[in-house]
């Protein structure tokens, strides 16, 4: 999460219309689906399941001040992620109920992509911390069968065997490093 809000605090005001990694995503679009993924976990995390929720979080919820929307989403899912007993929690998705612990990967996975992907399209340093790179690429690669079978992500870019670990988790995840 720190990566991600990292940059996000770089968006400037011209900056939301920008083409991102992600085909189809402007950055004011990757924003408003990191807010729309923060906003879901505070519910989860207390056992509401998808149908509970709804659509209530559907649509653009960044509004009038996308920064503000963002320090208010994150800060909530922190909460929610650091309350006593949440990790060993199970949660409602909508293929399931999964371990807290693997919505936590994959909420992290998400944001760590994301923050590399907003980092090229804003123009900034895109360099995810060293071990961050390297835990969300052994993750990623542990369940990169299941990522084909999603279409979450474009199929992977070659890398050389010596890239370092960001290059090869970003290549993994579709995104050309």
């Amino acid at each position: 999460m720190t990566e991600f809000d990292s940059r996000v605090r770089r968006v400037r005001p011209d900056h939301w219309d920008l083409g991102t990694p992600c085909k189809e995503w402007s950055v004011h679009d990757l924003v408003n689906h990191l807010v729309y993924e923060q906003l879901w976990a505070p519910e989860l995390l207390a056992g509401c399941t998808v149908e509970q929720v709804g659509d209530r979080f559907d649509g653009d919820q960044l509004g009038e001040d996308p920064l503000h929307t963002w320090v208010v989403a994150a800060a909530a899912a922190r909460e929610a992620w650091i309350e006593p007993g949440a990790l060993a929690k199970t949660v409602h998705v909508s293929w399931g109920r999964i371990p807290a612990t693997e919505y936590c990967w994959q909420m992290t996975l998400d944001l760590g992509v994301h923050a590399w992907d907003l980092a090229r399209a804003i123009g900034v340093d895109d360099r995810l911390d060293p071990d961050l790179a390297h835990t969300l690429l052994e993750y990623a690669q542990a369940n990169a069968g299941s990522y084909a079978e999603t279409g979450l992500f474009d199929a992977p870019v070659p890398v050389p065997d010596d890239a370092d670990d960001q290059s090869k988790l970003v290549a993994l995840l579709g995104r050309t490093p």
